[in-house]
């Protein structure tokens, strides 16, 4: 799974996410994330991905500045 995926996945449950500061955005997203596990509209595996997508992308993130 993408960045770009993931956040298509939350869109479609009406999630858009923008604060302007990306490492923001990327834990309001990891909460979200964990928030629909926790409520069974993700399985483990889903939940996974997301997490490993949005680690490859503070990654990137840190390597920019």
């Amino acid at each position: 799974m993408t960045y770009l995926e993931l956040l298509q996945h939350l869109r479609v449950y009406h999630v858009f996410v923008y604060t302007g500061d990306k490492e923001a955005d990327l834990d309001l997203i990891t909460e979200e994330i964990k928030e629909q596990y926790q409520l069974g509209i993700v399985d483990k595996f889903f939940l996974h991905q997301a997490l490993t997508a949005v680690a490859a992308e503070r990654s990137k993130l840190k390597k920019q500045s």
